[in-house]
């Protein structure tokens, strides 16, 4: 077995391991968004396109679990179902993603990946990739990051777990109010 294969299987069951709560535990005192030396999880991130050298960012991302809270003006007596609590369009991983994106804007979002959760709060590392860097500009595998139409991909729902919550993921029967957008297949039928 590989390198990366033992990775992958000790990260079936992270919470089993003693240095995972222990992360937690000091993640919990960081900042919201955190640049990181290196990957928490390098099969994961390798998997994703991550290269160590540079040009190439990872960072980690703290966001809230359970629903958002908006409120609702509203007169008279209603039911009880008809409250603040609505859940937002979005995943999670997805919303981390457009955090990082505005806190770096010279930088270009690649992709993320799931790092730890607790009873409040979940963690995504997220790679990102400097666009004018020369190593970026000659590496081949990364280099479709620079074309004009992937400027600013993670606001257009283009990284993986944008096209997964879009639900983009699936071809065919059943997907037919998906494509090209839900809210341009709302206003076709007008």
């Amino acid at each position: 077995m590989s390198f990366t294969k033992y990775l992958r299987q000790i990260w079936k069951r992270p919470k089993e391991n003693k240095p995972y709560k222990e992360r937690l535990i000091s993640w919990r005192k960081e900042n919201v968004v955190t640049k990181v030396e290196r990957p928490t999880r390098l099969d994961r991130a390798k998997a994703l396109g991550y290269k160590s050298k540079q040009g190439f960012i990872v960072t980690r991302v703290r966001i809230k679990k359970g629903t958002r809270k908006r409120p609702i003006k509203r007169k008279g007596k209603k039911p009880h179902s008809m409250g603040t609590r609505i859940p937002a369009k979005k995943s999670k991983q997805w919303i981390a993603e457009e955090r990082v994106s505005k806190k770096f804007p010279n930088l270009e979002v690649l992709n993320s990946y799931w790092a730890a959760d607790d009873g409040i709060n979940r963690w995504y590392e997220v790679i990102l990739v400097d666009k004018n860097h020369p190593q970026i500009k000659n590496d081949k595998d990364v280099k479709w990051i620079l074309e004009k139409q992937h400027k600013g991909r993670v606001y257009k729902g283009k990284t993986s777990s944008a096209k997964k919550s879009r639900g983009l993921r699936k071809k065919g029967f059943g997907t037919e109010k998906i494509r090209p957008s839900i809210k341009s297949n709302e206003s076709r039928g007008k």
